[in-house]
């Protein structure tokens, strides 16, 4: 039973009211997911482009080592974050509770 059969129901103006609220959470909510699903999208299809990008780089590193007599440096300090980077993965993996 509805409190308001027993005291006075809502106006019109109040029902009108929450319906749009409603209406308005739902639009701002579909709004909300379909700017979250564009960024993804854009994210997703830029993925292959910075590959190739990150590839030429690393193609134009070992150019400029081999042309210079330098060392190629991005390697050395790429590989020493790679290191860091899996023994923090590994120790909050093992430090997580089962």
């Amino acid at each position: 039973m509805h409190a308001y059969l027993i005291t006075a129901k809502p106006g019109r103006l109040h029902r009108a009211a929450v319906w749009a609220g409603r209406w308005a959470l739902r639009a701002l909510a579909l709004t909300v997911m379909c700017a979250l699903g564009s960024v993804v999208l854009v994210v997703r299809c830029a993925r292959p482009v910075i590959n190739y990008a990150a590839t030429r780089a690393a193609w134009l590193e070992l150019w400029a080592a081999s042309v210079t007599g330098i060392g190629p440096v991005g390697s050395i300090v790429g590989s020493q974050l790679t290191d860091e980077f899996i023994a923090e993965f590994h120790k909050a993996r093992s430090g997580a509770p089962a």
